[in-house]
């Protein structure tokens, strides 16, 4: 067998040399994973899995270190490094080089053998996923934990499905059966569902198994194709289902060493067309047998006691089987090997006998074969079947072996016992193995079930309180022990030592309770025999055998016990009840019990009076009593092995007469199924202590009923007092708040009326400010109106003034007045012809603007259809080429259309010129017609100021100078110029000059109007020329 260390490498071959399986145990090659450091250490295998071609699987340890290992190849490679244990694997999904691994932080990633990178990281559990089963086309997967199971989608990695159950009904399993669309889950309460992998719809429920042969389920295996499910779990039978009759075809007998199933694997055959009719069963012995379910034969088995399996992966092919060994390591087996002592053909059925040489025969090497026991008639065998020979030495003395010195399992007590006086100890990978063997374990399961069913018994409820342990777990151990040693009999429920008996032997098997178990009650029907007849004292005639044996082999020591009053009491029954396990250390004790368990049980009491004789040289020194108690209940300075040895020298040495084992019986086995009757101790004493116990619990139960009935009337009487307390402190609490809320109220009210003393001098103050100021201001007042009448008066005097000036002017101004009159509808005449004009110019304006809009839009349109034509000819172009000549048709419209818009841009330019030079015209007239209304203000004004002249020089000489004066008056109008009295008439009157200033002012406004909107007409003009230039850039390139 091969063996390969991964070490620190990263890759390398699995075997240096080609491989040659044995055809006895089939090893291809063993591949362990140690590591370098300082503290050197094996990384356990924790998972393992084959991809779909079978020739290649993937194996990951307990530090997450992932590697893939190449059987064809012969090569493996690291692929990744999770730092975190893994708890499951699958390699056959779609893509050959990727794989599903579970972690310990209860996520699921997928990772690329290849590439060595994450493929995905899918969460949703939350507790440890122990199982992944992907589906035939490799497009789901099924991922199972204790308490859900979740269907992904390994396309997008999605979560598709989540099967919740309720907590009381846990999760076995949850798989694909092969090459089909169906998923079975399998629970913890033995219920068995089909499901349809694309609906979720239930398709079956396989029905409960027959009650004469039920069993608890744990693992299960289906064949290739689909049809037969195997299922197993605490017993040595298996049941096969029919999945298409869902009903139990076969129940299979493993044999009996099996006494639970581990894991289930069918095994591939290229020629059963998927009925595969071989099935691996790993059981708790670390073997893995192989049977044909259909012969129920066994074919061929893998592992061993000492090199157990932990769980094993068939290949698809069938041609290798993946085991990860209980030490840690990985085995790869070879089918074929293992296989080719079952297919080779059968012997011949003729056989030569050959005599043997006449000058080496001899009475002593005579030998004879014979075939399990009897011997065997010629006769014609079947095809398949196989003799098994036994050779056996013919022992001329006769003295034939004891059959009570063979054991179970192949063992022999009286080698055995040559191998433990060589030795010293039995082997500590053994010891475990050959005790059972010694004792004879019958491994009740049944009766030590009943046993556990019943509970803690009421002796040891308070165990917790008398034996603090550290360990939970350790202590519940021993209470369980305890507690199933008392409903076997009821004498241990008063015995006072036996916590302290059964300590040593639960702390060793409290990994397997029904040995410790066992063990315990084989020490006490044969190594504490007629312990309790003398109960509840210790046991007189045990000690006084041991007086009696230390009294002939001893007399000093025992006359110096006696001397100081140290009976046996003292310095045999504390090495009695504890087992020595005060005295001793771990290693002393384990190495003493495998001499005690393979001797009579007088071996205990000689060696007992061994410990006593080796101390002899402390104990003769020792003169008070607690010396003694201290020096049996603590470690002594003493070696084991001389005690050993001691006590084999105390039983070859003493009298028959004296000796123990004269009184003691032979060494006897539990019973096989159930327990023996354990009676041997005085009835009459243990029911009466049991009645008084009963009695005593009564009295305790009515005590403690009166007493919580007076703590319960004392705990309402204390808090009454406490109510009253509480009360009576708040009914303080409350009077000292209301004597300082009155305080503060009292504060509070001087307060307030020290602030009404100050109130009520501010008012006075303010009373005589407001005083003050309301005479101030009448004053003010008074001044005021005497001021008003001044100025009033004033006011009539101008008031009278300007209409003696008016009459005088009302002549005049009402020949103005006609004037002005003739010349309002002249000029209202003018301003209809302007408005005209300007109306007229309007409606041009506006034809034009209109026109400009429709080409705009046409011309904004045409842009759009060309905008869209080029958007769908870009995309046209890698799969149509002939249109180029309609592109160039396109570009030449565009051409024409940034013709015409330079055409209307040069019109709207030569329309701006015009309406500029039309305004500065305007403009020109404007500024001529304001200068003419100055002149016409300065004549009027000269005109006015000679009238007043003349009119004074009338009023001094109104006879004699009138009408000379009026004639004077015409010839100087008419000495003025024609425009200037033309102006004047026109300036007489303001309300002539409103219309047309207002005209102007409109017309502005909508000048400054037209030339807004030329202007954005540009700039959109403008801004669409761009996106062509654009666009035929784009159809260009």
């Amino acid at each position: 067998m091969q063996s390969t260390d991964l070490g620190n490498k990263e890759s390398g071959k699995i075997w240096h040399r080609k491989p040659s399986p044995g055809t006895r145990d089939g090893i291809i090659v063993n591949i362990i994973h140690s590591t370098s450091d300082y503290h050197p250490k094996v990384l356990r295998f924790l998972n393992v899995a084959f991809d779909g071609s079978g020739d290649s699987l993937i194996a990951g340890d307990h530090q997450g270190n992932i590697y893939v290992f190449d059987l064809n190849g012969n090569r493996f490679n690291l692929v990744q490094r999770t730092a975190q244990a893994c708890t499951a694997l699958a390699f056959n999904l779609r893509r050959k080089s990727e794989f599903l691994v579970a972690l310990a932080d209860y996520s699921i990633k997928c990772f690329d053998t290849v590439t060595k990178e994450l493929v995905s990281w899918m969460r949703g559990h939350e507790s440890s996923v122990f199982g992944i089963s992907v589906h035939a086309s490799g497009r789901y997967a099924m991922t199972t934990s204790s308490d859900t199971a979740q269907l992904w989608d390994l396309d997008t990695f999605q979560r598709k499905r989540k099967l919740n159950i309720r907590q009381s009904v846990g999760i076995q399993k949850v798989f694909f059966l092969p090459l089909s669309n169906t998923i079975l889950s399998c629970f913890k309460d033995n219920s068995i569902f089909a499901w349809e992998c694309d609906t979720l719809l239930c398709k079956y429920q396989l029905p409960a198994p027959p009650e004469s042969s039920s069993i608890s389920y744990k693992v299960f295996a289906v064949t290739r194709d689909g049809r037969i499910l195997a299922a197993g779990g605490k017993s040595n039978h298996l049941h096969l289902w029919c999945l298409e009759a869902t009903q139990l075809v076969r129940i299979v007998q493993m044999p009996t060493s099996v006494r639970a199933v581990r894991h289930l694997e069918f095994l591939p055959d290229s020629f059963d067309a998927g009925s595969n009719q071989v099935l691996g069963v790993l059981s708790q012995d670390g073997i893995m047998r192989f049977v044909n379910i259909q012969t129920c034969k066994l074919l061929f088995e893998i592992g061993s006691v000492d090199e157990g399996i932990s769980s094993s992966v068939v290949s698809p092919h069938g041609r290798y089987i993946a085991s990860i060994m209980e030490n840690g390591s990985l085995n790869i087996y070879s089918v074929q090997a293992l296989t080719q002592e079952i297919n080779k053909p059968p012997p011949p059925l003729v056989k030569v006998i050959e005599d043997l040489p006449k000058n080496r025969l001899s009475s002593g090497d005579l030998q004879m074969k014979v075939t399990a026991g009897k011997v065997q008639r010629p006769a014609l065998r079947p095809k398949d079947s196989r003799i098994q020979t036994r050779i056996l030495k013919q022992d001329l003395t006769g003295n034939v072996e004891n059959k009570e010195n063979e054991l179970s399992d192949g063992l022999n007590k009286k080698r055995l016992q040559i191998l433990l006086k060589g030795y010293g100890e039995y082997p500590t990978k053994y010891r475990m193995f050959i005790w059972r063997s010694l004792l004879q374990l019958p491994e009740n399961h049944t009766a030590f079930s009943s046993l556990l069913d019943k509970g803690t018994h009421v002796a040891f409820l308070n165990l917790p309180q008398k034996y603090p342990i550290k360990s939970r777990k350790l202590l519940r151990v021993l209470q369980r022990t305890l507690s199933a040693l008392a409903h076997w009999s009821a004498i241990f429920s008063d015995t006072p030592y036996l916590p302290l008996l059964a300590f040593p032997f639960v702390k060793l098997f409290q990994n397997n309770q029904l040995i410790c178990f066992e063990v315990i009650a084989t020490l006490i029907i044969n190594w504490c025999q007629h312990w309790f007849e003398y109960f509840p004292n210790p046991p007189i005639n045990i000690l006084s055998m041991i007086e009696n044996v230390l009294a002939f082999h001893d007399k000093e020591l025992l006359k110096h016990f006696t001397d100081h009053s140290v009976t046996s009491q003292l310095y045999a029954w504390p090495l009695l009840e504890t087992l020595f396990s005060e005295v001793l250390t771990r290693e002393e004790w384990l190495k003493l019990f495998d001499n005690v368990f393979s001797n009579h049980p007088s071996f205990l009491l000689m060696t007992v009076v061994a410990y006593n004789i080796c101390s002899r040289a402390p104990l003769l020194n020792c003169n008070l009593k607690d010396d003694f108690e201290y020096f049996f209940h603590h470690r002594n300075n003493l070696d084991i092995n001389v005690v050993i040895r001691e006590a084999y020298h105390l039983m070859e040495t003493t009298p028959s007469s004296i000796h123990p084992d004269s009184m003691l019986d032979a060494f006897t086995a539990l019973t096989k199924g159930q327990y023996p009757v354990f009676n041997q101790y005085p009835t009459f004493i243990v029911d009466y202590q049991t009645q008084e116990r009963e009695r005593i619990r009564n009295d305790e139960l009515d005590y403690l009923r009166e007493r919580q009935t007076v703590e319960d009337m004392q705990a309402e009487v204390d808090q009454q007092r406490v109510d009253d307390e509480a009360w009576y402190h708040k009914q303080e609490l409350l009077r000292k708040a209301e004597e300082a809320r009155r305080q503060i109220l009292l504060h509070e009210e001087e307060k307030m009326l020290q602030q009404r003393q100050k109130l009520a001098a501010v008012k006075r103050e303010l009373k005589m400010k407001e005083i003050h100021l309301q005479d101030a201001a009448r004053r003010r007042f008074l001044k005021l109106q005497q001021d008003q009448r001044e100025m009033e008066l004033k006011r009539l005097d101008d008031e009278i003034e300007r209409k003696n000036l008016t009459r005088s002017q009302e002549a005049v101004a009402k020949d103005l007045r006609e004037d002005a009159d003739a010349y309002r509808r002249r000029v209202d005449l003018e301003e209809n012809l302007l408005h005209k004009l300007i109306e007229n110019d309007r409606q041009q304006s506006q034809k034009a603007q209109q026109v400009i809009e429709a080409n705009l839009d046409q011309a904004e349109q045409a842009c759009l259809n060309t905008d869209w034509q080029i958007q769908a000819l870009y995309k046209q172009k890698c799969h149509d080429l002939q249109r180029s000549e309609c592109y160039q048709e396109v570009a030449k419209l565009l051409q024409e259309n940034r013709r015409k818009e330079v055409e209307v841009l040069k019109a709207m330019m030569e329309e701006e010129a015009l309406k500029w030079k039309e305004a500065e015209e305007k403009e020109f007239y404007l500024r001529s017609e304001r200068k003419a209304a100055a002149l016409s203000d300065a004549s009027r004004r000269w005109f006015l100021e000679q009238q007043i002249s003349a009119a004074a020089e009338h009023s001094e000489t109104p006879s004699h100078g009138d009408m000379s004066g009026w004639r004077d008056d015409q010839g100087d109008l008419s000495s003025l110029p024609r425009t200037s009295q033309l102006n004047d008439i026109s300036e007489t009157d303001s309300s002539t000059q409103i219309p047309f200033s207002r005209k102007l002012a409109e017309w502005d406004s909508t000048d400054q109007n037209l030339m807004q909107k030329v202007r954005n007409l540009r700039w959109r003009l403008a801004a669409q020329a761009r996106s062509r230039c654009q666009a035929s850039r784009l159809v260009a390139t």
